[in-house]
């Protein structure tokens, strides 16, 4: 029970971390572009998580198998499709918006795993599905009744985030998480930087002066070691302890906390529409999580006995 307690303790600073960096990475990029942005935080990462297998579990190394680095491209692929999308989206809307349209990744896996995986979706998912659609209409669409630009960048984030949720419930069992997460991370960080090169100021990435504004340092900082590195790294360790229900409904929280730091930090208050389209998100996360079924099934089996008792009376 304490490991389970410390587990989700764990990953709701998780989810904290990755909803309070929104703001963190949309001031960054203001001074770095967004995908050499992604370049230095995923390679300092990667670094970070090699230095902690050398020191802490070199007896891994040997572990970097050729099917082991393919799956690690693979997930680490749609990894950097997600985070570039939301990267470069966070320069079109806000870090609210952003933080509760990248949240529809929870929703969208359900669907995913079934698409790909030939997994079951629970009823319940197809409404929560529904609902945050509709949230995610509320939310995004403007007087002019036209999506933001970064509003759709941001959604491809989602669906490039549930792909890779779902093609790592595929692989995690298979190989061992830190040599798996290494390589998912050096995937990031050389696709991010091979897209700099070519369509971005990369080399401001070794310009002192911009490496060392307080908003890229810090930005840097944050984004790398604590909601990259160590992030990912919670998340594969301490998921074992404690269910899969438990953790999406942790991680639910995360636009929720992206809201509630660009509320303190830039005051950025959403309309009452927007708040209703939030809300319809977050009951859709939820309710796409809850274990409705098994409500359902145990409510059935205890009618027959309880009418039984009565009868008996």
């Amino acid at each position: 029970m304490k490991k389970q307690w410390f587990a989700d303790a764990t990953l709701f600073l998780v989810a904290f971390i990755w909803g309070a960096t929104f703001l963190v990475v949309q001031k960054a990029i203001a001074e770095l572009p967004p995908n050499t942005f992604n370049a230095v935080r995923f390679s300092i990462a990667t670094v970070f998580l090699l230095l902690v297998l050398v020191l802490a579990a070199r007896e891994q190394l040997k572990q970097f198998t050729l099917p082991l680095v393919r799956a690690g491209v693979i997930i680490g692929f749609w990894l950097c499709l997600g985070y570039a999308l939301q990267t470069v989206g966070l320069l079109y809307t806000t870090p609210s918006k952003a933080g509760f349209i990248t949240g529809l990744a929870v929703v969208l896996v359900p669907l995913l795993s079934l698409l790909f995986l030939q997994d079951r979706v629970k009823p319940a998912a197809i409404v929560g599905v529904l609902l945050a659609a509709f949230g995610l209409y509320l939310l995004t669409l403007n007087q002019s009744l036209s999506l933001n630009l970064g509003d759709m960048l941001v959604l491809g984030c989602a669906i490039s985030f549930a792909l890779q949720i779902v093609i790592t419930g595929k692989y995690a069992p298979v190989y061992p998480a830190l040599p798996l997460a290494i390589v998912q991370l050096a995937t990031v960080a050389v696709m991010s930087f091979g897209y700099a090169v070519l369509f971005e100021d990369w080399q401001r990435a070794f310009t002192p002066t911009v490496l060392l504004a307080p908003e890229v340092a810090w930005g840097l900082f944050i984004t790398s070691i604590f909601a990259t590195a160590l992030a990912f790294f919670a998340q594969t360790a301490f998921q074992k302890y404690t269910s899969s229900t438990r953790v999406a409904l942790i991680f639910a929280l995360e636009p929720v906390f992206a809201a509630l730091t660009s509320y303190i930090w830039i005051h950025e208050i959403l309309t009452v529409r927007q708040l209703l389209g939030c809300l319809l998100i977050f009951s859709g996360m939820i309710l796409a999580e809850l274990p409705i079924q098994a409500w359902w099934n145990s409510w059935r089996k205890k009618r027959p006995n309880q009418s039984k008792n009565q009868e008996s009376a």
